[in-house]
């Protein structure tokens, strides 16, 4: 029969460094195993996301872009089709969700115009921020054809043409604000 081990501060401190270095070791080894494969899945929804968002294209051009108020840059995905531009998919963000940062792909034709958005990431409460997801509701279907210098980006509720999402009026605002940050720095570019 094995004997008990003595319980002093040695024995203790031993133990206690193995069994963090057996979960170091396993976390790493986890984290190794699932990068690449994590980064190839953000690759391809960020490429559907681009493809969603405007009309048919056969070259994209990668832009960063400075908002020039300290905040984060955007970046802009230039597509042309037959080397003519025809739309810009912006990789935009806002800081005003319910649960935090939410990014979008917006979709803008060369005059402004809002050709379509994609949901990139979010971490909004299912069932009710998470609708503003095309896959979830149609609220994301009213900004499709709306040029921003006409269509206020503020929800009804706010004096705006947009209508939010019944009791999610927050990620509404955010989904707007996102927009609205998309094409003001589209606008300005010029």
């Amino acid at each position: 029969m094995a004997s008990k081990r003595e319980s002093n501060f040695i024995n203790m401190v031993v133990t206690l460094f193995l069994v963090s270095a057996i979960a170091a070791l396993a976390l790493g080894g986890v984290y190794t195993v699932t990068k690449e494969p994590i980064a190839l899945a953000k690759k391809k929804k960020l490429e559907a996301a681009i493809k969603t968002v405007l009309p048919e294209f056969d070259s994209i051009e990668t832009v960063k872009v400075g908002l020039g108020d300290g905040q984060d840059s955007l970046i802009y995905y230039i597509a042309s089709k037959n080397d003519e531009i025809i739309g810009t998919a912006i990789k935009t963000y806002t800081m005003m969700g319910f649960s935090g940062k939410i990014e979008l792909m917006v979709g803008l034709l060369q005059d402004g115009t809002i050709n379509n958005t994609a949901v990139v990431s979010h971490k909004e409460t299912p069932g009710l921020g998470d609708k503003m997801d095309v896959k979830k509701s149609d609220f994301p279907l009213q900004f499709m054809g709306k040029n921003p210098s006409t269509y206020a980006l503020e929800v009804t509720k706010d004096g705006g043409d947009v209508d939010a999402i019944t009791a999610a009026t927050i990620t509404s605002r955010a989904f707007c604000d996102a927009v609205q940050r998309a094409y003001d720095s589209y606008d300005k570019k010029d």
